[in-house]
């Protein structure tokens, strides 16, 4: 799995990046990315990237 980022609806809060820095970043343009694929590891904080994402930018795809 891999989060993917809505760039036009992210507003660049920063929060994925600041839980999750191993899979999010804010790029360039002040938007998050997704950078990584979703890990065992990281599962439950990315999970909660994508949940307490204010605008619901943020999914995951297979």
């Amino acid at each position: 799995m891999r989060a993917f980022v809505d760039k036009d609806i992210c507003i660049g809060c920063g929060l994925c990046a600041s839980t999750e820095p191993d899979v999010f970043e804010i790029d360039d343009d002040g938007k998050a990315i997704s950078k990584a694929d979703t890990t065992e590891e990281n599962r439950e904080s990315v999970e909660a990237c994508i949940e307490g994402c204010p605008v619901n930018a943020i999914r995951e795809e297979e």
